[in-house]
């Protein structure tokens, strides 16, 4: 396993739609070994593999410390979101230091396919919902600034474009 380099703010692969994994390889397997371990040298509750260079629909959660474990799912999509939203503080690996009020659903429905290739259905509510579209997210090359309202977004781009 080797741990990977967070890509930094700027990097264009945050910003493309990931590719779909089409066989769950010996590559794919490396790559979920390393986000795993990329996310516990970093301290974070998720990963996707854009964040490090990695232009594949693969992510690693790790709730472990709420009890819930490690989650590494190939191909994740949301199916179903709740109508109730819920506003709560996020980080980003790539942004570190960088705490932003964000408003996610609540409670998400996923399909995935785990290590295995196994086809998975999860239902996830609170942080477990708010890491899974977080992570989701990156797959789609948005990032999590995107989700705020307008004049906050426009404040928090000219405070990052300050600081690079």
């Amino acid at each position: 396993m080797a741990i990977l380099e967070v890509r930094k703010p700027n990097d264009p692969i945050l910003r493309k739609k990931s590719k779909e994994v089409l066989e769950i390889d010996g590559q794919i397997l490396r790559i979920i070994d390393d986000l795993k371990e990329t996310l516990k040298r970093n301290n974070g509750v998720g990963v996707a593999a854009p964040q490090v260079g990695i232009s594949k629909r693969v992510i690693v959660i790790d709730l472990t410390f709420a009890k819930q474990g490690v989650f590494e799912l190939v191909n994740p999509r949301i199916i179903k979101k709740s109508r109730i939203k819920e506003s709560d503080e996020e980080g980003c690996l790539n942004f570190p230091g960088v705490f932003l009020t964000i408003k996610r659903a609540k409670e998400v429905l996923v399909k995935a396919k785990d290590r295995s290739g196994k086809e998975v259905e999860i239902r996830a509510s609170d942080i477990f919902a708010r890491v899974l579209q977080h992570e989701i997210d990156h797959l789609d090359g948005i990032l999590f600034f995107d989700r705020l309202p307008l004049l906050k977004k426009l404040k928090f781009k000219i405070s990052l474009n300050k600081k690079q």
